[in-house]
Formats: structure tokens, C-alpha cells, sequence
């Protein structure tokens, strides 16, 4: 009989774990995921830890579709090959639904069966502890495989489910690095543009006192030149004659924005700006300073991929704060502050601190 080695991967823990080592924060939303590379990668590590071949890697996450059904993303990763997609569901207030029953199911059902002789569960969720169990009462090894922390040690793993498993294992801190990464560059890697392709940023830009608005009829005043046209204006003698209009300089001769400086601009137009105080260090391991810099970390990333529309829309929903922020602000601060049950104090008081960095937010 030929002996294989599964792999049962629960992609909530997955990707809210890569997200806090690569953003700092565990909003999935912030993060592009290379999908096919991190299951390659994770096939040939459990591969050569195990000397056995992968039978299959189920793939657990909830569809982002209505009843369920999977999204493009979700759709590509169920056809990659030796791929099983299980999918649970989205509630109406956004919360995964079914995604941990199944997960705990097929891990039970599956180690009765004997289907593999060894087992790799990607998670770090408590409530498998039971299900790693049954599968080893039936004779099946069950390894933990989890993601390396910016620390170097496994990140968010209930202290159970790690007494429970046979043995504990990290991620290749290169395939996470690889194939995650942020959705946009962090503010120290984004050159600083030089004086020429600064005034090539701002062409374009319309003043504070500008209007697209044109009266029938009327004529059309000359536009206000720029530096660089008042300096083509200059006479001879170094001075630019006020009272006559300036002409405007050719299209032809307008300079066209190089790919160079279209990609150092930012990829959102919605900032946040420094913390008035440290988000690390001293006084931010418990309480209202844990709070605070939970809460910058999380809104930092959302602004990342966030519009000036969804900012409007995320104030008008104040004081609710949406499910997959609300579920960020809990992770992140359950795995920060050690502590598997978050009490309603520190619930508030991270929120609270939630909508005072959203209100800090600014528009460029």
C-alpha cells in the first residue's frame, strides 16, 4: 500500500499571519498573494520533511461569493493541480462561516480512513484540537506547520493545539517572503522624487482656485503659467514683463511623466500620518498603549488599497466598525497581547482608538 502525506490548510490563518510579517497588521486586504508559488513551495517542503509524496493540500477558506461560491482568486487556486478547494461561507455581517467544521471533519474522517500517514495542518486555531486528536488515535502523525513571526517563531498557535500535534514546524521564512507581499511599498522604499520629476508629478495638478466650469460666451481667459513657463518668459535682462499675458508653452513641448516616476507614486491617495507616539517599544505591551498601536497598524494597512470613497463610506458607517477590520483589530491584538480571550475593555479601547487614527487620515 502506498504511504502519502497531506496537507490541510486553513487560509484564514494562512494569510491573516503572513499579512502581520509583511504589513504588520493581519488585514488580508493588504497583501497580493503569489497562490501558485506558495502551494508549490509548501509541497516541496512537507515533501522532503515527511520523504513521502503529496497526496493532496486541502485548501480551506470561505467563497467570497453570495451562498458561498468561490471568487476568481479562489476559483484559479481549485485548479491548480493536487489542490482540493473546501470552501465555507460569508454571514450577512461578513464572518466566516463553516470553514473550521470542515477543516475538523475531514482532518477526523479522513486520519479513520487512513488516507495519509502523515498530516500537515497549516493553522493555529484552538478548536482543532480535538480533530488533531481523533486523527491520531487512528494511528496518523499530525505536524504542525506554521508561519514564522517577524520574531522567528511561530505566529498566533494556540498553546493546545501545539501540545496536541506531534511535532511543530515553520514555514521556509523565503516562501512567505516570496510570495507575499504588500499591496503597496512601504513609505522609507518609495524614492524620493528629484526637482525635474517633481515639476513633472504636479503637471496637470489644478490650483486651489481652478474651475472646470466654462460661461457660454465668454471668452477664455490665459491660463496661469507655471514656474517653468515664467522662466521661458524671461527677457534678456533676467526680468519677466507683468503686463503682458505670458504664452502658454506648445503641448507638443510639455513633458510626458516617465514609467520611472508613475512608479514611485503611492498607490493611495488616503494617508495616514505618523503616530503622535511609539507603536513599539516601552509602554505599548498591555493596555491603552497596546490599543493604540494595534489600531495604527490596522488602519496603516487599510489605507494602503483604501480610496478616498471608501474612506467616506468607512466614516459613515462610525461607530460600527466593519467585520474584516473589526476582525483584524481582535486578531492583531489577541496574538500581540498573548491572550486567547480579549476582555470588553480592551475590546472598546482598541476600537476607540480605531476611529481616532481613521480621523487622522488625510487626503493627498
Amino acid at each position: 500500500m502506498s504511504s502519502w502525506c497531506a496537507v490541510y490548510v486553513d487560509v484564514g490563518y494562512l494569510l491573516a499571519s503572513a499579512a502581520t510579517r509583511v504589513t504588520g497588521s493581519s488585514l488580508r486586504s493588504g497583501i497580493e498573494v503569489d497562490y501558485p508559488g506558495l502551494v508549490s513551495r509548501l509541497v516541496e517542503q512537507v515533501e522532503a520533511d515527511s520523504g513521502l509524496p503529496v497526496l493532496r493540500v486541502n485548501w480551506y477558506d470561505s467563497g467570497s461569493r453570495p451562498g458561498g461560491q468561490p471568487d476568481h482568486h479562489q476559483d484559479q487556486i481549485g485548479l491548480l493541480p493536487k489542490v482540493k478547494l473546501r470552501l465555507g461561507r460569508l454571514s450577512y455581517a461578513g464572518e466566516q462561516k463553516g470553514v473550521d467544521v470542515r477543516l475538523g471533519l475531514d482532518l477526523a474522517l479522513h486520519g479513520r480512513a487512513r488516507v495519509a500517514d502523515v498530516v500537515y495542518l497549516v493553522s493555529g486555531d484552538d478548536d482543532l484540537t480535538e480533530a488533531v486528536e481523533e486523527a491520531q488515535g487512528a494511528g496518523v502523525q499530525v505536524r504542525l506547520l506554521s508561519v514564522p513571526g517577524v520574531n522567528g517563531t511561530s505566529h498566533a498557535v494556540s498553546k493546545h493545539l501545539r501540545r496536541a500535534v506531534d511535532d511543530e514546524l515553520l514555514i521556509d521564512l523565503e516562501t512567505v517572503d516570496t510570495c507575499v507581499r504588500s499591496r503597496a511599498l512601504a513609505p522609507g522604499l518609495v524614492a524620493s522624487l528629484g526637482e525635474e520629476d517633481a515639476a513633472v508629478d504636479e503637471i496637470g495638478a489644478p490650483s486651489d482656485d481652478a474651475t472646470d466650469e466654462t460661461v457660454p460666451g465668454a471668452t477664455p481667459s490665459a491660463p496661469e503659467p507655471d514656474t517653468a513657463d515664467v522662466g521661458d518668459a524671461t527677457s534678456a535682462s533676467g526680468e519677466a514683463d507683468a503686463s503682458e499675458p505670458v504664452p502658454q508653452a506648445e503641448p507638443a513641448g510639455i513633458p510626458v511623466p516617465s514609467p520611472a516616476v508613475l512608479g514611485r507614486k503611492r498607490a493611495s491617495e488616503v494617508v495616514l500620518p505618523e503616530p503622535l507616539t511609539a507603536t513599539t517599544g516601552p509602554g505599548t505591551e498591555s493596555g491603552p498603549g497596546l490599543w493604540d498601536a494595534v489600531a495604527y497598524a490596522v488602519v496603516s494597512s487599510w489605507c494602503r488599497t483604501a480610496t478616498p470613497a471608501s474612506l467616506a463610506e468607512l466614516r459613515a458607517a462610525q461607530p460600527t466598525v466593519p467585520g474584516e477590520l473589526d476582525r483584524a483589530l481582535l486578531l492583531d491584538l489577541s496574538s500581540r497581547s498573548g491572550a486567547y480571550d480579549i476582555d470588553d475593555a480592551a475590546r472598546h479601547g482598541v476600537r476607540e482608538r480605531f476611529w481616532h487614527h481613521v480621523g487622522r487620515i488625510r487626503l493627498t
